[in-house]
């Protein structure tokens, strides 16, 4: 008897409008949340203090870190070969859920290209992909782009489509859905108000240590084989989620009352992180606006690992009273 492998698409075997939507559903649990938060260090004051979110939004509130990390995990049925993941784009959190939800994402196929190949190197080739994702209720919670790069097994594939165009103009700080919440229970309940003028740079002083990455993969339902498995690429490489969340924590130290993430314009690993690496944020406020009762603050996060080499520039939009 024959034995099939398993273990996801290569690069040719993806067909753009090729859908993913088989992936467990994940309960967004106090375990759950406990367990992320003691890895990454969340310290989005509604998803810490139970009685603070009951009075602004009605009920425990989801980090959004850890929604952002299950829907990603979700979308790694189609990248489970993933060598390395390029960028995100056009990300909104189109509601932010509540301790309890339910959340199930679906991934599409929605461009291909196929890296130049060189001697002596594993052909290679990007896949844009469009994630959405929905609740136990069929609402929407977040609609994004990422950009895996996959392994090629067979010949030249011919695929070149235009990836600088994938995610333009829909989603993310077109979006910018700003929650029904009591801005000034959020603010009774002594959060800080004060922001910084716009063109502020804050650099975080300490650093913090990447630990527990295969664990945050698992809690997250990421099953690419980069981040469990050494053997796959000489060394396991940290989810890209980690580093994300570790400077979404290391945001609130700088600013504290920052209430959750409303969307992202982009975010870009620009080097890998790997396990023990320490993380360094520098903040730059590049607009604070008014939306309603509430600001909205963009924001650029570039993230150094071990105060050398840079790791992450992401750009989004957070919500302050």
């Amino acid at each position: 008897m024959s034995a099939v492998e398993v273990g996801g698409p290569f690069f040719d075997d993806l067909e753009v409008g090729r859908v993913f939507d088989t992936a467990p559903g994940c309960t967004l649990t106090e375990g759950r949340a406990a367990q992320h938060q003691s890895i990454v260090g969340d310290r989005w004051r509604l998803a810490l203090d139970d009685d603070l979110a009951r009075r602004v939004a009605g009920g425990a509130v989801a980090a959004p870190s850890l929604v952002w990390n299950v829907a990603i995990g979700q979308s790694t049925l189609a990248t489970q070969r993933v060598r390395a993941n390029l960028f995100y784009r056009r990300l909104a959190l189109l509601r932010q859920p509540a301790i309890g939800d339910t959340l199930r994402t679906t991934t599409t196929v929605v461009g291909l290209k196929e890296n130049s190949r060189r001697e002596g190197r594993p052909a290679t080739g990007l896949a844009a992909l469009h994630m959405v994702t929905s609740d136990q209720e069929g609402r929407s919670v977040l609609d994004f782009y990422r950009c895996a790069m996959l392994p090629v097994r067979g010949g030249p594939t011919g695929r070149a489509d235009d990836l600088d165009a994938i995610g333009a103009g829909t989603g993310g700080t077109d979006l910018l859905p700003v929650p029904d919440w009591d801005r000034d229970a959020y603010v009774a309940g002594g959060t800080p108000v004060d922001l910084p003028s716009d063109g502020t740079v804050l650099e975080v002083a300490s650093g913090d240590v990447v630990s527990n990455a295969p664990e945050l993969a698992r809690l997250t339902l990421n099953i690419a084989a980069a981040h469990h498995d050494r053997h796959v690429s000489g060394q396991r490489l940290v989810y890209g989620g980690h580093t994300i969340a570790v400077a979404a924590a290391q945001l609130c130290r700088a600013l504290p009352g920052l209430a959750t993430v409303l969307a992202w314009d982009s975010c870009d690993h620009v080097g890998p992180v790997h396990e023990g690496d320490t993380l360094t944020s520098r903040f730059t406020v590049e607009r604070v606006a008014g939306a309603g009762d509430w600001r909205t603050v963009e924001l650029r996060a570039e993230v150094l690992a071990d105060r050398e080499r840079p790791v992450l520039d992401w750009r989004f939009t957070a919500l302050a009273p």
